[in-house]
């Protein structure tokens, strides 16, 4: 397990959420912790990513959903540049692609915003500790979905045979990209992108890209 970043056990954390009374009555909560240290906050997706460069935090604590963009797409932009910082989500959305989006772009945490502040407060610390923290409803979804894509097989036990332009989009939709990264990647349209994908969904008789980041982990691309 990976200790806490500061010697006396504090955590600094950053606020992300586009309602501002929500980010004050975290502060609210979080002042009744002396053990965590709110260091800054951040109302869109692109101000989130900038904070975080310019803080570093030890926790991110974030919303699914931010003004000018989405709290996934920070959430891997943070990872990528700052793999010491952990991302944890709080949010009232609790599908199951929001869920597995998150997970996937590397957050340490998924929680609903219906929990109580102590579990909430035990949660930034255990996410900073580098534990993982899933609502128990995500943690269902997330198991059903792993289940399922666990017993994703290729026809007649042989791989499956894509173009070489289709496994270089399966290679970055099973990095979490979105389909306009994916298009600027490969300095293509997003309706190319769009419909190679629906090329590759169909060769692989799927019908969701954690399906597809599946298999392509499996290396049962060929």
């Amino acid at each position: 397990m990976i200790g806490l970043a500061h010697a006396d056990g504090s955590v600094k954390l950053l606020i992300v959420d586009d309602h501002e009374i929500v980010r004050e009555g975290l502060r609210a909560l979080f002042a009744r912790a002396p053990d965590i240290e709110v260091v800054g906050e951040a109302e869109s997706a692109e101000s989130a990513v900038e904070e975080a460069r310019r803080l570093t935090p030890d926790v991110v604590l974030m919303d699914l959903r931010l003004s000018g963009g989405s709290g996934v797409d920070a959430c891997r932009q943070i990872v990528a540049t700052l793999p010491q910082i952990r991302v944890l989500f709080l949010t009232s959305y609790h599908d199951d692609e929001a869920v597995l989006s998150a997970v996937f772009a590397g957050a340490r945490g998924y929680l609903l915003k219906e929990i109580g502040g102590e579990v909430l407060i035990d949660a930034i610390k255990a996410v900073a500790q580098g534990h993982s923290i899933l609502d128990p409803l995500a943690t269902r979804i997330v198991l059903d979905r792993m289940r399922a894509m666990s017993s994703i097989v290729p026809p007649a036990g042989e791989g499956y045979k894509l173009s070489e332009q289709e496994r270089r989009v399966l290679a970055l939709v099973a990095a979490g990209k979105t389909n306009k990264e994916i298009a600027a990647a490969l300095e293509l349209s997003e309706k190319t992108v769009k419909n190679y994908l629906s090329n590759v969904f169909q060769k692989l008789h799927i019908t969701r890209r954690a399906q597809a980041a599946s298999i392509y982990s499996k290396n049962l691309i060929r």
